[in-house]
Parts: structure tokens; C-alpha cells; sequence
């Protein structure tokens, strides 16, 4: 099985300002991506020659008033992986809840004995649907 680490997640409540604070730091601008429906926009930033390991910083464009106050800064690690199902069922057996099931053949979420989220996304395209996966409900919340 294989496993890939992708990048780390942190809400943001004012995107340039934060932008600004991590190009401080000396990371630059990867990738951006806009979702109109989600109304959100995720900006990708890392040190330069170090790329493949950003921060990935989370803004809502509806806003989100508790921060900084809520704990919800930090959201999730992301790592990829060579099967989704095989790595699910490989953590199911150990015992690991799978807060939301790869229904996609693409994406899922657990949490660490300390609470963090992890996301697994799929390496290249979606895996077909396929039980139990397809069928199962999401369990508490990632």
C-alpha cells in the first residue's frame, strides 16, 4: 500500500492577511482553487523547492466568525493513497472508525486517538463505487 503525504490544513478568516503572514515566512503561492457552489477558496503555500509540501490555507467567503476562538484553525492532514478501499478496510480491522466513508472511490476522513482529522484521497482517478463503502453513513464528524 502506498501513502503519500499531501499537505496540512488551517482555516483562515482573512485570506491576504494570512497569505501575507506566510509569505513572511518565505512560502509562496502554489495553487489556488475557487469554489463558487462551497463558496470557499483553498490556497495552497509553500516554501519555494518544497512545493509538494504546502499548507493548505482555507478561506470562507461567508466568513467565520468564531474564529480565532474556536479551535477550528487547524482542519486536517491529507495524505494520498494507492487504494482507498484496501487502506479503509486496513484501518477498519485495527479497529479505526471511518468517520466518512470513501462513497466516491475518492475521498475519506478518520481521526487520530488525539482527534485529528486525516483525510485519504485516492491516487488518480476515483476507484468505481463499491460496498460496503457506497452504502455506508458518515460516523460523527471529521
Amino acid at each position: 500500500m502506498t501513502l503519500k503525504y499531501l499537505h496540512t490544513m488551517v482555516r483562515v478568516k482573512d485570506l491576504e492577511k494570512s497569505m501575507a503572514f506566510y509569505e513572511l515566512l518565505g512560502l509562496k503561492e502554489t495553487r489556488r482553487m475557487d469554489n463558487d457552489g462551497g463558496r470557499f477558496t483553498l490556497v495552497f503555500m509553500a516554501p519555494p523547492g518544497q512545493e509538494e509540501c504546502p499548507v493548505e490555507l482555507t478561506y470562507n467567503w461567508d466568513g467565520d466568525d468564531a474564529l480565532p476562538d474556536d479551535s477550528r484553525h487547524f482542519g486536517h492532514l491529507a495524505y494520498r493513497v494507492g487504494n482507498i478501499y484496501e487502506m479503509c478496510q486496513k484501518l477498519m480491522d485495527n479497529g479505526v472508525t471511518i468517520n466518512r466513508p470513501p462513497r466516491d472511490g475518492h475521498m475519506a476522513f478518520v481521526r487520530s486517538p488525539d482527534n485529528i482529522s486525516i483525510e485519504l484521497l485516492q491516487e488518480g482517478d476515483a476507484l468505481a463505487s463499491a460496498e460496503p463503502w457506497a452504502s455506508m453513513e458518515n460516523t460523527g464528524h471529521w
